[in-house]
């Protein structure tokens, strides 16, 4: 308040901000037809997103089963098929990052580019569905190898390409739970899958002279295939490119009109800073995006136990199906979980400790296991494993929630660190070694390092955060604007 203003003013602070900001979103949403109207609009354009967006949970889900199908069948016979010897099936493991570290940025700056996610996201589908059922028909090692190069390679444009997509429709108070039920995907593909595999590896055996694991990528990849065709007539473009018939141009005003609310520029304007080369080289020399690159990839190492679920799983003594079949609770649990601990962050506005609890149980069950060798002990740290991912649900949503414009910026931002993070699944992969068998405990010390390791950095990120909202606070305040503005969540 400045000392100009009556003293009227200066008895009752803000008031007059209030009223000036009522007045500002009165004029805003008589566009939509009043608050109450827009409201009603807002309400049924959430709906119908949250519709159309659901189609991706699918396609995650065989993303990730098309992807981690070798772990289950491995109980089949591919290595002695193949024969592999050695590192080999860890190397089949870990190539598939290499494609997908590669594609991860060059692929979300031609998706910000082009602005047509309806289209590109199915086609690349439809490329790895095709590629999943060629691993199907491989005779040695450099088949597989190849077939496994080129399946992460075209994968790497799904997952940023999502973030990103909801990223352009959803307010920072609505992105959590949204990639919290994305993700779940994720987690769903380690219990469908699992299931997926276990009956096909035991009813398809022999059929049309082919092995069981042979039959796993051909029907898994062809699913795969059907699903992309239909993702294209149901998921939608950006706010500013979408012409679907099922999204009024009322609601896609509104669309833009929120976004731009939310982050106070709009998404469709990108010339004030250079572009999509601009958003490239605002994202690289930004140090935060590397700090949480690090983060992500220490915990996706400590996550490494994911591709071998299965060999784990087996060290209970069961049979293959019935070891197949003891995957699928604790990744139930484990989605339910995630989407709980993201609704409930989304409420709150809290991101660190959503993430770093769910992180400490998972160190809780690498200890147990590193313990005892008692089935039921070995098998609650399993479930405690898994539930880690809730934490790691979270940390993806806060490096969107931390970029939030330019958008050219937050599409290298989000795909840089996603890609990056994938080096800790290249590692991974020969984190658990046959050799260290059946107890693991080498393996288990260098996730409980690594995930240790990530909590340590996310409390450094949330400490920065803090700095940065203190310094936004005095700036406000110097200005005498009342009404609070952007502020990272922490």
């Amino acid at each position: 308040m400045t000392p100009s203003r009556s003293s009227s003013l200066m008895e009752k602070p803000g008031l007059a901000d209030v009223k000036s900001a009522e007045v500002v979103q009165e004029e805003t949403d008589a566009e939509f037809g009043g608050t109450e109207a827009r409201k009603r609009l807002e309400k049924r354009l959430l709906r119908k997103l949250d519709l159309s967006m659901s189609i991706m949970i699918v396609i995650y889900i065989l993303n990730y089963v098309d992807r981690n199908n070798a772990g289950a069948a491995r109980l089949r016979g591919f290595e002695q098929d193949l024969q592999l010897q050695g590192t080999e099936f860890a190397t089949l493991l870990s190539i598939l990052y290499v494609g997908y570290i590669l594609m991860q940025i060059p692929s979300n700056m031609f998706l910000n580019y082009i602005g047509k996610p309806s289209i590109y996201l199915p086609v690349c589908m439809m490329v790895w569905g095709s590629i999943s059922i060629l691993t199907g028909i491989t005779k040695n090692f450099v088949g597989a190898l190849l077939t496994r190069f080129f399946l992460g390679f075209v994968e790497a444009a799904f997952f940023p390409g999502a973030l990103f997509l909801i990223s352009k429709w959803y307010k920072r108070s609505e992105l959590g739970s949204r990639t919290a039920l994305l993700y779940c995907g994720n987690i769903i593909s380690n219990a469908f899958g699992a299931l997926l595999a276990s009956g096909i590896l035991d009813g398809m055996q022999g059929k049309l002279g082919r092995a069981a694991w042979r039959w796993l990528f051909y029907i898994e990849g062809s699913l795969t295939i059907f699903v992309a065709i239909c993702a294209i007539f149901i998921l939608p473009d950006f706010p500013a490119t979408t012409r679907r018939w099922w999204l009024s141009e009322e609601e896609r005003r509104l669309a833009m009109k929120r976004m731009e609310e939310d982050a106070g520029v709009g998404d469709e304007n990108e010339t004030e800073v250079g572009g999509h080369a601009a958003g490239l080289w605002l994202a690289v020399k930004d140090w935060r995006v590397w700090w949480l690159a690090f983060a992500m990839t220490s915990q996706v190492v400590a996550l490494s136990f994911n591709a071998y679920f299965p060999t784990l799983s087996a060290t209970m003594g069961f049979g293959p199906t019935v070891t197949l079949l003891l995957c699928a609770p604790p990744f139930v649990f484990t989605a339910v979980l995630a989407f709980l601990v993201s609704r409930h962050s989304d409420k709150t506005g809290e991101r660190f400790y959503h993430i770093s609890v769910p992180i400490f149980g998972g160190i809780v069950g690498f200890i147990i296991a590193i313990c005892t060798m008692n089935t039921a002990a070995r098998y609650i740290s399993l479930f405690l494993m898994a539930q880690s991912y809730a934490g790691f649900v979270v940390l993806y949503t806060w490096v969107s929630n931390s970029f939030p414009r330019p958008p050219s910026k937050r599409a290298v931002a989000v795909a840089l660190v996603n890609a990056f993070s994938q080096l800790g699944n290249v590692a991974g992969s020969y984190v658990w070694p046959s050799a260290w068998g059946p107890t693991y405990r080498k393996s288990y010390a260098i996730c409980i390092a690594t995930a240790g390791c990530a909590i340590v950095m996310c409390y450094i990120f949330k400490l920065h955060l803090t700095w940065l909202n203190k310094k936004l606070d005095e700036n406000e305040e110097e200005k005498g604007i009342k009404e609070k503005g952007f502020r990272y969540l922490l």
